[in-house]
């Protein structure tokens, strides 16, 4: 696959995404360091970092498997903001701002010259 998971635009707008993830759960009372805040976070953590080693596999097969497990990851992510607005921890517009970036990862592609890889 030659290039490094880094180079891939999914991984760059993933981790981009945590980032938005960490500060908007900073706001979340205390009281779901070990809840909500913990789960939504792992989630989010776990999407560039399965998209990063699924790269480093040496098989097609390997890295749409890790994809798939982003994949997942990523639909925590788009539910647990839900949770979190129903509880009151989100307003309507950083839910819908979380919801608009992890839709945006789920969108894009990796095309290179002998594969197509899609994270949806």
């Amino acid at each position: 696959m030659g290039h490094s998971y880094r180079d891939l635009l999914v991984w760059q707008k993933a981790i981009s995404l945590v980032a938005e993830i960490y500060r908007f759960t900073r706001a979340f009372p205390k009281d779901e360091i070990y809840g909500l805040t913990s789960q939504l976070r792992r989630a989010a953590v776990s999407v560039p970092s399965n998209i990063a080693e699924g790269q480093g596999r040496l098989s097609k097969k390997d890295f749409r498997h890790f994809l798939g497990q982003a994949r997942g990851s990523l639909l925590e992510v788009e539910t647990q903001p839900l949770i979190a607005h129903k509880l009151g921890y989100l307003e309507d517009s950083s839910t819908e701002a979380l919801l608009r970036d992890s839709e945006e990862v789920k969108k894009i592609e990796r095309i290179d010259n002998q594969h197509e890889y899609r994270l949806i």
